[in-house]
């Protein structure tokens, strides 16, 4: 073979070589911009949240679980806890030096505009060419909730224990959190918030526990109850009862009580129990009077203010109210 031949097939096979090096470096190139980025494990990450995958979720962010009710961590509550987070976007790592990049993502909760930020770090290669990405190893942060004279409260959809009326649970980023009591007799509507990055915790959610309408219906119907039993008595002097009437003359027709104004209800938390705000309400007494001097008989209406408290127990289905009369 002359020796011009022999360096064009040279060439031609370098050239292809190159081609073909020229071609595994673009591979890698777009490979590693769009499948090894760091923006794929945020996006493998928000997945695993959306999923209620706690388990994956918290290995990819490279997290420890802090001293915490673990409760919001995986299945259903997880899952509600991205319900709200809407409009979900990536944005493109920023280098920060050291290996490190951050990717904070735009979304909105409640037709409010938020972000968070991952910080992650480049740990080395696979396969020589390709980089691997993981979030810079962080803490979960905590949400704290509290409730007025309640030992459970719903979470997300779902009911958690709380001793004293308070619990601290650990929680995913970005998620977005509701809380709520609800029973036949005391109410706490719900309050939501939403924990937007690793920083933020101590977030707090206090629900003000409040009697019900059905409660408050049923203690009113008792102090009603008890009240009209005393005017039902036809003396002056109703036993164990907060209104009375004293007089020098002598009873000359029947004794009629009649309540012409009730107390009003209201049910307040103190000191870990439900107490009532004191009672005030007006009873009216008819009668006819004689004056002992001149033998006079008159007929006798007046309106006696009259005031007292009650002792209140709520137990399950079951609601005592004890009146409590002070002469």
């Amino acid at each position: 073979m002359q020796t011009s031949s022999v360096i064009k097939v040279l060439a031609a096979w370098l050239l292809g070589l190159l081609v073909v090096i020229a071609g595994a470096i673009t591979t890698v190139v777009v490979v590693n911009a769009h499948i090894f980025n760091p923006e794929e494990q945020v996006h493998n990450y928000l997945e695993a949240v959306s999923d209620g995958d706690g388990e994956r979720a918290l290995g990819l962010l490279n997290a420890s679980v802090p001293n915490a009710n673990a409760a919001m961590l995986d299945g259903a509550p997880l899952e509600q806890s991205m319900a709200a987070v809407e409009d979900v976007a990536v944005g493109d790592a920023v280098d920060v030096g050291d290996n490190r990049v951050d990717v904070t993502i735009t979304y909105t909760v409640r037709g409010t505009e938020l972000t968070s930020t991952f910080p992650l770090e480049r740990t080395g290669t696979e396969w020589l060419f390709f980089n691997t990405w993981e979030f810079v190893p962080s803490v979960l942060p905590t949400l704290e909730l509290s409730v007025i004279n309640q030992a459970e409260a719903t979470l997300n959809g779902t009911r958690v224990a709380m001793p004293e009326g308070r619990n601290r649970f650990a929680v995913f980023y970005p998620g977005d959190f509701e809380a709520h009591y609800t029973s036949e007799f005391f109410a706490a509507p719900a309050q939501t918030v939403s924990v937007t990055d690793r920083s933020t915790s101590g977030r707090r959610l206090a629900l003000a526990t409040e009697a019900t309408d059905d409660l408050v219906e049923a203690v009113d119907a008792q102090v009603r109850r008890f009240l009209d039993e005393c005017a039902a008595q036809t003396v002056f002097q109703p036993a164990n009862c907060p209104f009375n009437f004293q007089t020098e003359s002598r009873v000359a027709g029947d004794i009629r009580w009649a309540i012409t104004e009730y107390p009003s209800v209201s049910i307040e938390p103190f000191n870990g129990n439900w107490v009532m705000a004191p009672l005030s309400g007006v009873a009216e007494l008819s009668t006819s009077l004689q004056d002992l001097f001149t033998g006079t008989i008159e007929p006798v209406t007046v309106q006696r203010e009259f005031g007292f408290t009650a002792r209140l127990s709520v137990d399950d289905d079951e609601i005592a109210v004890t009146p409590v009369v002070q002469y």
